[in-house]
């Protein structure tokens, strides 16, 4: 279970919105000398789950810190890891699966901030397929958003946990609109998120069965990942950077109806306010740090080095990576914001 349901995270949910709706009104201190421009490679299309990056021309967070912030959409996590190998994007918003998966094969790469400390990813499938459990998805067609996608990172860990392989199911590439194949039959199950199922529930998609991935392993959903050339040359610029990311995250905790309304202005699903309001909602919970120091406030971006070591070391032992890899030297929390 994780701590979005533990009574613990609502105490710091409103901490949160207490402690941190002011951050969007200020910060600007000793970084407003800044300037330079950040390409954020991200895993999507722009959704109305990253409003808070989307508003940007709306809100200026990022600008009020002397970043100059584009987007470029993408189709997974892998997409983004991509997109910073070879140069075109400066951070990737990408999953820890990715994330082991680069550095499995040699690339010099370092986690900066921890976007969503809770594991949103699941497998749904309608009740009438009498899929239940994992070890049920055996010769089954499953919907991912895309091969190099959070998606389907966590539907391998949740195939391994019940002892398949990749081979035992047919792995079907549906989009991220993932749940009309379902409905329509095209496949008997497919691997989503929170976001995706809330869409999925309000389209009318029926009873279903939900697997929740956490179940199995609770590690962090999606992290900011640079080049280590990137955090050298950049570091002040990356520094703002966050500092503005976790200014809009804040600004999106405190206020989620205003971020519904602009959803509808700059996200491409961003057409029924309803929705939206569901999707910020549950974005906004996965957010919150999953781990504080006794007696401290919460920061978002922190990181739970423990649990996603933990993610490390499955990877390894469900054969998904070869190398050991030790979490602590590949996140660097010194860029993190302060207060």
């Amino acid at each position: 279970m994780t701590a979005m349901h533990h009574p613990s995270s609502f105490i710091s949910r409103r901490s949160l919105l207490g402690g941190l709706a002011g951050l969007t009104l200020a910060g600007t201190a000793g970084a407003a000398n800044i300037q330079g421009r950040i390409r954020l490679a991200g895993w999507s299309k722009p959704i109305s789950e990253i409003t808070n990056i989307l508003a940007e021309p709306d809100k200026g967070f990022f600008k009020a810190l002397g970043v100059e912030l584009t987007y470029l959409p993408g189709a997974g996590g892998g997409d983004a890891i991509r997109n910073i190998l070879s140069g075109q994007g400066d951070v990737a918003f990408t999953d820890p699966g990715s994330f082991f998966m680069a550095l499995d094969k040699g690339e010099k790469l370092v986690a900066i901030y921890d976007i969503y400390p809770q594991n949103v990813f699941n497998v749904v499938s309608l009740k009438s397929s009498g899929i239940q459990k994992p070890a049920d998805l055996k010769g089954k067609k499953i919907g991912v958003y895309s091969l190099s996608s959070g998606t389907r990172q966590n539907l391998l860990v949740m195939l391994h946990q019940a002892g398949l392989k990749e081979s035992d199911v047919t792995i079907v590439v549906t989009g991220l609109l993932n749940f009309a194949p379902l409905m329509q039959g095209q496949v008997d199950a497919t691997a989503a998120t929170d976001t995706g199922l809330a869409v999925g529930l309000r389209k009318g998609i029926g009873e279903v069965n939900i697997m929740q991935v956490r179940d199995h392993l609770n590690i962090s959903s999606d992290m900011f990942v640079v080049r280590e050339q990137v955090l050298r040359e950049k570091k002040d610029l990356l520094k703002a950077f966050l500092q503005g990311y976790r200014d809009s995250a804040a600004w999106m905790i405190a206020n989620p109806e205003e971020a519904a309304q602009l959803a509808g202005k700059h996200a491409i699903d961003g057409t029924n306010r309803e929705i939206n309001l569901d999707v910020i909602r549950l974005r906004n919970a996965s957010s919150l740090p999953t781990a504080q120091a006794k007696g401290a406030a919460p920061r978002l971006g922190s990181f739970d080095l423990a649990a996603l070591q933990k993610g490390a070391d499955a990877y390894r032992a469900l054969g998904l990576i070869q190398r050991q890899i030790k979490v602590s030297d590949v996140v660097d929390t010194s860029l993190l914001p302060v207060g």
